[in-house]
């Protein structure tokens, strides 16, 4: 990730303090970053404003639950 600025990185309510979640920043350009909490300087991936609303929808219709997941594979 090339920025000059460091993101405000943010976990999601559900974590609870755990270490082991993904972190979220908006980025000044307009894309979000996501990054794993526990390796803060590991790969962060980063995604358009449209590929970014393209995944929260599908989290939110549950387009990646695990039984979602299950049954389109067999």
């Amino acid at each position: 990730m090339h920025t000059t600025t460091i993101p405000n990185w943010r976990k999601s309510t559900f974590c609870n303090g755990a270490t082991a979640c993904v972190e979220v920043a908006p980025l000044a350009d307009g894309n979000v970053a996501l990054r794993d909490s526990k390796v803060e300087d590991g790969p962060v991936l980063v995604f358009t404003p449209s590929e970014w609303a393209a995944f929260t929808a599908g989290v939110r219709d549950g387009e990646f639950d695990l039984q979602t997941l299950a049954a389109a594979a067999g």
